[in-house]
């Protein structure tokens, strides 16, 4: 501690005048994924990692003893948390998932001049011992720069180490070389310095001792504020670690959005894998074993995907499902907590991002909703319809009855409700509050119509998501993923004829806040209401012959011929969501003739329509509301689309091209990150 201290002229880390063994801050640990390139740990893991490796090797730089040491050694926690290093094994593994692949890591102490790349552990070693046996306790050149790789013309090496490929000269203490031993290698080395070229400078690759940077406790994470659960969707069955992929995507992409966007605030939001399907049993192999050996490979690639949604909307395994991804959301909150204690005590939030039928779970899981609730509502409106018909009266007299005894259960059935929550209180659902639920790419919309849920008469999002469960419900989807629909039409039925809002490109100068941004109508010049099925249909050209559609931009005008194609296209739309309409939500008056009666009828029908918790099975769709009434907060979200990209092609890629999206990065962070910008320009407005 007491030997003189030197920086370099570049400003990185000091260097010690006289030869001495690395010290805890010049040793560098690095990971590999994927086997790529080793990647270096910040300096805040690298040191503890470094402290649990000398508390394991008794107090050197030596091999590590296997002994009880290594039992007492704990893991060291990495990466923000996310995972933790076995410094016996040399192994890094996640904390809050599985992965069968086990990551290796190596303790770095010489480096390849320019990229800063660590040499494998064996040869750094053996080099590190070499060197310290010759030149420990000498003095360092006075013009040594650690920035400038100088040749070396005409200086013999003073010391030679022979490795098993390779070998290194010592042209000075500074001043190591290391040379292939590959024939090839020596041909080429031979060739060049008979053209007057020095062996060093020829075929020599300079190495350095100790990292570039010294590693300190300040080069630390910024502690997480807001973690968000990435919940997948169908197809995790065929690609288990899929998920795990996706959302390391989603973090990397958030992480560079971070450091272009947010870097003035002191924390950062958290991704964390939800895989929720490999722990669930379902049928065992019972649909294996009846799936035709044809075309094979389709059918186990639909078994494995499609057949989720079959399992979904099966009274059988629908709740597995559910309790899956309950138990597993719980499960990592839990596990996040006791490894954060602050998190909770400082307020930490939580969102979620869903992806295509997740989104359906996880909103089925925060609503408590359930397929018995609305066949109970099913048999009320049958008991109402058969009131109304003529009855005799034994008919009478035994509905009567029949009532008066449903009464009576359900009094007992009260009762002992009472009775046992008095005993047992009911933990909640989710042991969190739900601050943001981010829809991916999602067909929530299709089974809540298909559940009956209709238009009310107020923007709110309640309607659909009331905000005691979650502040804000979002929903996001590229143009063309055929499996996502949208939200806001069950809110407010005009929205339909509302554009959502396009999301920003990341690197959009100065982008309008989303709140600001106005709603610009699809087709502006008619009201939908005054037009009937058939005329649209026949007025506007077919989307087989009419042109392709201009590249939207927000604050941009649709062009006459874009406008043209939209039309088309919501007419269709709207024929096809009548027909699901009258076939599933039972709509006794949703006739062409109501539709033609214009603003009288949708008046009309506006008396007829219920209040916001709209029941499953109203007895009307009602009419276009006027457009003053607009909802308290956007949901649908959409993606712009590619200058590029083929309609086509991107209708199958789509689906999927949410977790690497930079848009969507920015877009998360920036709900994310909306209250901690907010305190943040406040506080320096209240610096000024």
């Amino acid at each position: 501690a007491g030997l003189p201290e030197r920086r370099r002229p570049g400003g990185g880390r000091p260097r010690y005048e006289v030869v001495r063994e690395l010290g805890a801050e010049e040793v560098r640990w690095f990971y590999r994924e994927d086997r790529k390139t080793w990647k270096p740990f910040i300096g805040y893991d690298s040191l503890r990692i470094e402290l649990a490796y000398r508390a394991l090797g008794a107090g050197g730089p030596a091999e590590p003893r296997e002994s009880e040491a290594a039992a007492a050694v704990e893991p060291v926690c990495v990466r923000s948390g996310l995972y933790e290093v076995d410094v016996a094994s040399a192994e890094s593994y996640p904390v809050y998932w599985n992965q069968t692949e086990k990551i290796p890591v190596m303790r770095g102490q010489w480096f390849i001049d320019g990229t800063w790349q660590p040499l494998e552990e064996e040869e750094s070693n053996l080099i590190e011992q070499e060197h310290l046996n010759c030149f420990k306790g000498q003095q360092l050149q006075e013009s040594f720069d650690m920035e400038v790789s100088k040749p070396v013309d005409g200086k013999e090496a003073i010391h030679s180490l022979k490795l098993s490929r390779n070998h290194v000269d010592w042209h000075s203490v500074d001043e190591v070389y290391l040379y292939s031993d590959a024939t090839t290698s020596k041909i080429a080395r031979t060739v060049t310095q008979k053209l007057g070229f020095s062996k060093a400078s020829s075929s020599g690759t300079r190495l350095h001792r100790g990292y570039v940077e010294e590693a300190t406790l300040e080069d630390k994470p910024p502690q997480t504020s807001h973690i968000v659960f990435v919940v997948h969707g169908i197809g995790q069955k065929m690609d288990q670690g899929r998920i795990i992929k996706n959302t390391a995507m989603m973090r990397d992409t958030a992480r560079k959005i971070e450091e272009k966007y947010f870097s003035n605030l002191a924390t950062h939001v958290e991704f964390l894998p939800v895989e929720w399907r490999s722990k669930l049993t379902l049928d065992g192999d019972t649909v294996d074993s009846i799936t035709p050996d044809k075309v094979r490979g389709l059918r186990d690639m639909l078994n494995s995907s499609a057949m989720d949604i079959m399992y979904y909307t099966s009274p059988l395994y629908r709740d597995e499902l559910v309790k899956g991804l309950q138990q597993e959301l719980n499960r990592l909150y839990t596990l996040f907590c006791s490894r954060n204690p602050e998190f909770e005590e400082k307020g930490g939030k939580v969102s979620i991002v869903s992806h295509s039928l997740g989104c359906v779970i996880t909103y089925d899981i925060m609503t408590g909703w359930n397929p018995v609730r609305l066949y109970e509502q099913l048999l009320q409106k049958e008991e109402e319809e058969l009131e109304d018909r003529w009855m005799s009266y034994e008919e009478q007299r035994l509905l009567e009855e029949l009532y008066i005894t449903k009464q009576r259960l359900r009094e007992i059935e009260e009762r002992l409700h009472g009775l046992k929550a008095s005993t047992i209180s009911k933990p909640p659902v989710l042991k969190f509050k739900v601050e943001n639920f981010f829809c991916m790419g999602s067909p929530l919309a299709v089974f809540l119509a298909l559940r009956g849920i209709r238009p009310g008469n107020s923007g709110s999002q309640d309607h659909i998501l009331p905000r005691t469960i979650c502040n804000r419900l979002l929903n996001i989807f590229h143009p063309t993923d055929p499996v996502a629909y949208r939200l806001e039409p069950l809110i407010l039925k005009h929205y339909s004829n509302i554009s959502p809002v396009q999301i920003h490109w990341y690197n959009t100068a100065n982008p309008l806040p989303y709140e600001h941004m106005k709603p610009s109508f699809l087709n502006p010049t008619k009201e939908p209401t005054s037009v009937t099925d058939s005329e649209s249909v026949s007025t506007v050209p077919s989307p087989t012959t009419s042109p392709v559609m201009v590249r939207r931009h927000y604050g941009e005008s649709i062009t006459n011929i874009g406008k043209a194609s939209i039309l088309g296209a919501a007419s269709i739309g709207k024929g096809l969501g009548g027909m699901l309409f009258s076939r599933f939500g039972r709509s006794s008056t949703t006739t062409p003739q109501t539709l033609e009666t214009g603003k009288d009828g949708a008046e009309g029908d506006d008396k007829k329509a219920t209040t916001v918790g709209t029941p499953p099975f109203p007895h009307s769709s009602s009419g276009f509301l006027e457009p003053a009434v607009e909802l308290e907060h956007r949901i649908d979200f959409e993606l712009r689309e590619g200058l590029v990209e083929s309609r086509y092609w991107s209708a199958v890629t789509s689906h999927t091209a949410y977790w690497s999206s930079l848009d969507i990065a920015l877009f998360l962070l920036t709900f994310m990150y909306k209250h901690d910008q907010e305190d943040t320009d406040k506080s320096n407005l209240d610096t000024i």
